[in-house]
């Protein structure tokens, strides 16, 4: 496989496992794959650090097994240069859909893959 093939697919597979209402809820779990230097800009618009993140995902929706759970499609995803993935895909919570874009870094070739930046939008229900 290509450096390419493999970081997109364990890029996939890091937003899959943050989708997941176990690693959701786990502080330790979610740290091992958000990178320290991690932001996001959520479908709110609200901006969020690595340690906001990590303190209040166990309360967000999708964090519970009997709760809403994320429903993912469309992953699209490139490798910008070594050690950087981009991703973009769709999900739909509770009926409401958001187009998502994430950027992937690992510090050297044997480092996990960690989530570096993540941007939600929603998508309006008339809006295809």
């Amino acid at each position: 496989m290509s450096e390419e093939t493999d970081g997109v697919r364990e890029a996939i597979e890091g937003e899959l496992r943050l989708m997941d209402p176990g690693v959701r809820a786990s502080p330790s779990l979610s740290r091992q794959l958000l990178d320290p230097e991690f932001v996001e800009v959520g479908s709110s618009g609200r901006r969020w650090t690595y340690e906001e993140m990590v303190a209040e995902m166990p309360g967000m929706d999708g964090a519970t097994e009997s709760g809403p759970r994320y429903e993912p499609s469309d992953f699209t995803g490139a490798l910008l240069a070594p050690g950087l993935v981009h991703l973009t895909y769709e999900t739909t919570l509770n009926g409401k859909r958001s187009r998502r874009s994430s950027l992937w870094r690992r510090q050297s070739p044997t480092a996990p893959w960690q989530m570096y930046y993540h941007q939600a939008t929603p998508v309006p229900p008339d809006l295809t």
